[in-house]
């Protein structure tokens, strides 16, 4: 597995590789301490994972984390952070990220979210799950889910969609990937946000993390 850390503090990096080795034996990172170094790995080399520090020199926060989800479109990508303000989490989302872990969390804790993204799921910490209130959607639809069934309501194709917005894919790259045409992508995309009771797809995102869907 091919991890992409990006973080301007040299012991973290250290010890998160440290840690990172539990998913992977075979696991290989490379280290970036700004955006610009990243990009120029990202162009050179597919990645399975991205895990990104929001404060660093140069380039960073919101803006590195397009330019990255840009650069590295099939890969899931984490956001590391020093806060978990519930503005920042959603903005992260909005951006593309499937992952929001504060630093302040247990190895054990970075290691099992780290799994579930790697799963095709979503992690954001449990206080702005909480924070941003009930799932709509029946709790009996995660587990259908994850055992690779669809959503009550929603055909393969619909989960097709509402896998690509948790990757963050605009409507443009979605209708490419899908081979059909944008405006049958906002048609599953809206049988999407009313299968999961939510509005937009901050909101879907937020409700699949809360009932802990696993796209894979």
């Amino acid at each position: 597995m091919n991890v992409l850390l990006i973080d301007d503090h040299a012991l973290f990096r250290e010890g998160l590789k440290f840690l990172l080795r539990s998913l992977d034996a075979a696991l290989e990172v490379d280290e970036a301490s700004d955006c610009a170094k990243a990009l120029e790995h990202a162009a050179t080399r597919s990645y399975d994972l991205v895990l990104l520090d929001l404060k660093m020199p140069g380039v960073a926060g919101l803006e590195a984390l397009a330019a990255l989800r840009e650069a590295v479109p099939g890969a899931p990508l984490v956001v590391l952070s020093g806060e978990d303000n519930p503005g920042v989490v959603r903005a992260a989302i909005e951006r593309g990220a499937m992952g929001f872990i504060p630093k302040s969390s247990t190895p054990e804790v970075l290691i099992q979210a780290l799994k579930l993204v790697l799963a095709r799921g979503v992690y954001l910490p449990p206080a702005v799950l909480d924070a941003a209130g009930p799932a709509s959607a029946p709790v009996s639809a995660a587990s259908q889910a994850t055992a690779g069934q669809t959503l009550p309501g929603l055909t393969p194709r619909q989960m097709d969609v509402l896998r690509c917005v948790i990757q963050g894919k605009p409507n443009k790259i979605i209708a490419r990937e899908l081979e059909v045409s944008e405006g049958t992508v906002k048609a599953h995309l809206s049988s999407v946000l009313h299968a999961l009771g939510t509005r937009n797809r901050t909101e879907a995102v937020y409700a699949a993390a809360k009932l802990g869907l696993r796209l894979v």
